[in-house]
């Protein structure tokens, strides 16, 4: 049980090193929540401060969910473990996820854990990858809207887990899936707010399949 608590914890304190405050701290002292929506995300890096400051900190926080769930539960057992390694694995990447998205060490303040999570499901599923990142491009590509886009990706990785893969929804994969999607709207539901009123931010460039339905 120790060996559990101890995995978990250090799960999520890798969760609380924000990316948004590496990169920000190496480029003068930059700090994402004063710029934008507030939001230590790439997202708004890539708004406010552009891309190669939005790939660095797009790359620490999907390195963060790769590490959680291979390298936190192979460390060295001291007792005898009461949950399979990969269940371990799940725990794990729900644990670095909510680091991020709930730092202790920054009020509870993070972000909005979609990185991390992506990190998570390389790891652990990655035949969901293609599924979900072309989802999330489909939807920027046609709206424009990265929050709609994030929310329908996840929802795409319940449908993949249900419908598509050999453990299906009443396993590990499956209850880590659900409650992730579920984290993840909960996250995104002032963004929610914003899109029934029409005044979210879209990405105007990403919209080519809409413009090239226009043509």
């Amino acid at each position: 049980m120790l060996d559990l608590v101890l995995r978990t914890l250090i799960a999520y304190l890798l969760g609380t090193i924000m990316g948004g405050r590496i990169v920000g701290a190496l480029r003068g002292g930059v700090d994402l929540r004063k710029l934008g929506s507030g939001n230590i995300g790439a997202t708004n890096a890539l708004r406010t401060q552009g891309v190669s400051f939005a790939l660095a900190v797009l790359a620490i926080d999907v390195l963060k969910g790769v590490i959680a769930v291979s390298l936190v539960p192979a460390l060295p057992q001291f007792s005898a473990p009461i949950l399979k390694p990969a269940v371990q694995a799940y725990v794990c990447g729900a644990a670095v996820v909510l680091g991020h998205c709930y730092p202790v060490f920054s009020g509870f303040r993070g972000g909005k854990g979609v990185a991390t999570l992506a990190g998570v499901f390389a790891a652990l599923m990655p035949a969901a990858l293609p599924w979900l990142l072309g989802a999330f491009a489909l939807v920027v590509m046609l709206s424009g809207y990265v929050s709609l886009a994030t929310i329908v990706a996840t929802l795409v990785a319940v449908f993949y887990v249900t419908c598509l893969s050999a453990a299906g929804l009443f396993s590990s994969a499956g209850v880590f899936t659900l409650a992730m999607a579920l984290l993840v709207v909960w996250k995104h539901r002032d963004n929610l707010r914003r899109l029934a009123a029409g005044t979210e931010h879209r990405f105007e460039k990403a919209r080519v399949l809409a413009r090239w339905r226009r043509s």
